[in-house]
């Protein structure tokens, strides 16, 4: 059961990738045209569909998913076909879902399965085995009569637990597929909420597509998911996806960096992340900003005094703090 933390070690490693990560994801802050060029969003998502689905034994290209989603005919499996359209459709609002929230994670499940299972957006009435990509079984799934009340308290550690999301995102992705609460589509519903998690901290991992870099570590994955099964805790996991989140940042950099028009979306990216940071809370202070930008406190202070006379924030007293919100005519 969840009421207490599950079973992991925060390692020396893991610090230091979260360290890491920090910085890497305020350099692409800086310099990427990531959260705000659509061609650029459509192509890493076309990219993070097909590489999660790709896990999953689905047989189309890159280019065929691209087709599909272009709305060209392709010759394949209807099912290959219809797993595309849906995790598109599901990545696609995927700044409207609630990460904590049972019924969204239901919900998204059953967009992401629908037509697929028969039991699309219910957890699974019957017990399962879980295998690799070769058939080998990992481990067995919870018994589904103990499925919903796990999800539920694994949900409500990760939004009570005070640790980093890198952390807990990468616990959650884990333990949900340690459960293995649905019939199907268990995997690519891991990495979708692993990748939900990861976009309420920080808006640009709506776009960066992991997924790819884990499908180019397919058999990686599976390993740390055993090691981690053998050693009876998540530690081994949260190690591998850390890594594999810090290549998909530098990967992102190396593609930014050549890009002429990169260093004029700097501004609109950070405004993107604070206005994505405003929808769940109603001010925000200098030390968040540091955190969403990963820059210093007199150049968050910068940016904070510049959208004011943008008219885009205004300041206010929060107790003895000095806090910004945005106008309520805005």
């Amino acid at each position: 059961m969840y009421n207490k933390k599950p079973p992991f070690e925060i390692t020396d490693v893991i610090l230091s990738d979260v360290v890491e990560i920090g910085e890497l994801v305020g350099h692409i802050c800086s310099i990427s045209a990531l959260s705000t060029s659509p061609n650029l969003r459509r192509e890493n998502r076309i990219k993070t569909i097909y590489s999660s689905l790709a896990i999953e034994q689905n047989t189309l290209s890159l280019e065929q998913v691209t087709a599909v989603l272009s709305g060209k005919r392709v010759l394949a499996p209807a099912k290959d076909i219809a797993e595309v359209k849906n995790a598109y459709e599901i990545y696609d609002h995927l700044a409207a879902m609630n990460p904590y929230s049972i019924d969204d994670l239901l919900a998204a499940h059953g967009v992401m399965m629908r037509g697929l299972t028969e039991e699309a957006g219910v957890f699974r009435s019957r017990p399962v085995g879980v295998v690799d990509s070769q058939g080998n079984i990992l481990h067995f799934g919870t018994l589904p009569e103990y499925v919903p009340a796990l999800v539920q308290e694994l949900l409500e550690w990760v939004h009570a637990s005070s640790l980093p999301v890198l952390i807990k995102s990468c616990v959650f992705h884990y333990e949900f597929e340690l459960i293995h609460p649905f019939s199907d589509g268990n995997g690519r519903m891991g990495r979708l909420w692993h990748t939900l998690l990861l976009s309420q901290w920080n808006p640009l991992f709506a776009w960066l597509p992991v997924e790819s870099i884990i499908h180019d570590h397919q058999q990686e994955y599976y390993q740390a998911i055993n090691l981690s099964n053998a050693q009876g805790e998540s530690t081994p996991f949260i190690e591998f996806m850390l890594r594999i989140i810090k290549t998909a940042l530098s990967d992102a950099i190396i593609t930014s960096s050549k890009s002429p028009k990169s260093r004029a979306t700097q501004k609109e990216l950070r405004w993107a992340a604070i206005e994505h940071y405003l929808l769940a809370v109603p001010t925000i202070r200098n030390s968040d900003v540091q955190q969403l930008c990963g820059v210093s406190s007199a150049t968050a202070n910068r940016i904070l005094n510049s959208l004011c006379k943008e008219g885009k924030l205004e300041r206010v007293r929060v107790g003895s703090y000095l806090s910004y919100r945005k106008p309520e005519h805005t």
